[in-house]
């Protein structure tokens, strides 16, 4: 009896005392690095390294990640990217949102429990700096997988685009009136695993779990691996049912889990093929190489035939539909909701000239006070969203509500959008991915959801934290506001990011309240930046309905100009001061005597008008 009491108790309580610390001290400098082996350039690095550590945790272990800002010239953060923060939101780490920016020569602490499973990321989330290389893998091992038993090793892949500039000095010509059409900035090179011309070494007969993740700050890529088939069983942590397929579309912040088993001989190496999105690309200079080729390395003394690759552009690839797969659990379809959030996503251009993104018509400002420290000092005030600014675009969810995100694309390119805090449930996109995906991207009008008139949603909808929007097509999410917080949700394009492609949900304010505890290190560095941590938007203490200081998008364009007319007004008065200039130098230049140089000698006579000028 009393055996079988020890035995008892030890089932009870064994899991938890399996859980461990995972301790990571990150000491965040520049470095320099050339992984395109193209040209040298400064990226963010970490304890003097890059790349940076891929993130390693068990399931259920306590991640704890001490990070100090050794970088001199600029703030920063780590999100943690598809980790929930339950009970945690002052762990999430977008600046201005959940924490101030941690200037240099600040330190933080993040520290959370990691109750999930499957393949994330961790990137700055501060000033758009990931794109300078604060990126990296999180991976979350899990022993009760379902598949757990299925493979033998595993592979974790990131692809990446990269610039041989810092975001910091590709800005200024991005958001710039010499770019009213918003052009995003093209890449100079795409990664594989941060560096090129890579080998994953695998053995025959052998299944492998590869571990995808796009970590770039623009670009999705197609993935696929000739003479291979692979099956999905993970997308952004969650688990699905297994399906197989031989090409994947992989946009910005997603991620996938797929079994590969090898073949059962060793007479060649495989080519792995990623091509770029070039839908995405306003311009395709000679240059680039959209196509790229690693090695799926049977044997390092085999043939390494060239890649059979029958597309200079991604058009005529058919990638698999990520919104037909089915997750493990069978969680089922979220009941009608309490709450429809519809917004439009709009490219257009503010008063100053440059290009800016909406949701409706509200381009994400960030805030004077970040808006977690805003709920947690507004007190009964935390539940009107006026006390979160008019341009943070705040909606205030009520504990456990069912909410609807409705994404309605007006604009003719893809949108890879994210959310904070959750895993929502695909309920409806169209057009369905594959090789129609694009068919809207040059059509004059959107099509918007009918909610009186849609295909029939699943019963039980894939789920997953990041996805992609069609060009002048639409999405439907569900999920249900059971984590209280303040969640960023957000285009993961870094430029459209820069341009306000975001708004803000606060979930159970006065629950967060109760809940929550602003760390006084998070804290510390507020004050070291100069950053107010109380207050409403506009940082007003004294009255939080009183937001006549917030920070506001620039102003509309008055009634009757266009983008066209906006470009051919810059260019007619640019080209007014250029000619303006050259009358001026010409009149300064005194070319008309000049040619007089070569005039015989002998008596001159000056004009009236040499002598007035003279003169």
């Amino acid at each position: 009896m009393v055996l079988c009491l020890f035995y008892l108790l030890l089932l009870m309580f064994s899991e938890p005392f399996l859980a461990k610390e995972v301790v990571y001290d990150f000491n965040v400098t520049w470095v320099t690095a050339n992984p395109d082996g193209l040209a040298d350039r400064k990226v963010v690095g970490i304890n003097g390294q890059w790349p940076l550590p891929v993130i390693e945790v068990d399931k259920g272990d306590q991640l704890v990640v001490n990070m100090y800002n050794g970088l001199g010239d600029k703030s920063t953060s780590i999100h943690f990217h598809g980790m929930y923060q339950n009970g945690t939101n002052e762990m999430d780490g977008p600046s201005m949102v959940t924490q101030c920016p941690i200037p240099p020569g600040s330190s933080v602490t993040y520290n959370f429990t990691v109750n999930q499973n499957g393949t994330y990321w961790y990137h700055c989330h501060t000033d758009y700096c990931y794109p300078d290389g604060y990126r990296q893998a999180l991976i979350v091992h899990d022993d009760d997988a379902y598949f757990a038993h299925a493979y033998d090793e595993e592979f974790t892949v990131t692809l990446s685009d990269w610039y041989h500039d810092l975001a910091e000095d590709i800005k200024p010509e991005f958001m710039s009136l010499y770019n009213p059409s918003g052009a995003e900035p093209i890449p100079n090179a795409w990664l594989f695993n941060d560096t090129v011309d890579t080998r994953l070494p695998v053995k025959t007969n052998t299944t492998y779990l590869l571990r995808l993740v796009n970590i770039a700050a623009f670009t999705a890529q197609y993935f696929y691996i000739e003479g291979h088939t692979f099956t999905i069983v993970e997308i952004d942590g969650v688990y699905t049912e297994p399906m197989e397929t031989d090409i994947l579309y992989i946009a910005v912040a997603q991620r996938y889990s797929v079994l590969l088993t090898t073949k059962d001989t060793a007479d060649q190496n495989y080519a792995i093929v990623t091509v770029v999105d070039s839908t995405l690309l306003d311009t395709i200079t000679p240059d680039l190489q959209l196509n790229n080729t690693n090695w799926l390395e049977y044997d390092s003394a085999a043939a390494y035939l060239p890649a059979n690759i029958t597309v200079s552009e991604s058009d005529d690839l058919v990638p698999f539909d990520d919104a037909t797969l089915v997750p493990y659990d069978h969680e089922p379809l979220l009941e009608s909701p309490d709450l429809t959030v519809n917004v439009a996503i709009v490219m257009d251009n503010l008063n100053n000239g440059e290009g800016y993104a909406f949701l409706n018509n509200i381009s994400y400002t960030a805030p004077k006070v970040p808006t977690l420290y805003t709920v947690m000092s507004a007190g009964h005030l935390a539940t009107d969203a006026t006390v979160y600014g008019d341009y943070t675009h705040t909606q205030v969810l009520g504990h456990n509500d069912v909410v609807e995100v409705i994404l309605n694309n007006q604009d003719s390119g893809s949108h890879p959008f994210h959310l904070h805090g959750h895993a929502f449930q695909v309920v409806d996109r169209y057009p369905a991915m594959g090789a129609d995906f694009f068919q809207y991207a040059d059509a004059t009008d959107a099509v918007a959801f009918d909610p009186t008139n849609h295909s029939t949603f699943p019963a039980f909808p894939p789920r997953r934290d990041t996805i992609v929007v069609p060009p002048m097509g639409y999405v439907v999410l569900r999920f249900r506001a059971d984590n209280p917080g303040v969640w960023l949700f957000h285009c993961h394009i870094d430029w459209h990011m820069m341009q306000g492609l975001a708004m803000t949900f606060v979930e159970a304010p006065l629950v967060m309240q109760d809940q929550l505890t602003i760390p006084e290190d998070h804290l510390a560095a507020c004050r070291a930046a100069g950053v107010a941590y109380e207050g409403n938007a506009a940082a007003n203490m004294d009255d939080y309905l009183d937001l006549r200081a917030q920070n506001v998008q620039p102003g509309w364009i008055p009634d009757g100009f266009t983008t066209r007319g906006i470009v051919s007004m810059v260019f007619t008065v640019l080209g007014a001061f250029l000619g303006m200039g050259a009358i001026v130098l010409y009149g300064l230049s005194d070319l008309k005597f000049a040619n007089k140089i070569d005039a015989p000698a002998g008596p001159t006579v000056q004009s009236q008008e040499e002598e007035d000028y003279r003169d």
